[in-house]
């Protein structure tokens, strides 16, 4: 299932999608939507690309992600220690 969408329902959008359009239009449409998308993902790359260059131009930690997820995964090790016995009891 598709966005709460199944099958007879996309059957029913593309044959509306078919007689609104013509079969000779439907090519260019989906050139227009992968163009546009593309367009989309470029300019997030470059914007995500921008704010990476500004944080480290400025002198921001950009390992604060790691850092975080080194934490969580000694917090984890040793609630993980003193929930082992408990857990083997069951």
């Amino acid at each position: 299932m598709f966005l709460f969408i199944g099958g007879p329902e996309i059957f029913i959008v593309l044959l509306l999608v078919v007689m609104l359009f013509g079969a000779d239009k439907i090519p260019e449409i989906a050139r227009g939507l992968a163009k546009g998308i593309n367009q989309v993902k470029n300019a997030t790359n470059d914007i995500k690309k921008e704010i990476n260059n500004s944080a480290v131009n400025n002198g921001l930690d950009l390992d604060v992600t790691k850092d975080i997820k080194e934490t969580v995964k000694d917090v984890k090790s040793s609630i993980d220690e003193v929930t082992g016995p408990i857990k083997r009891m069951k």
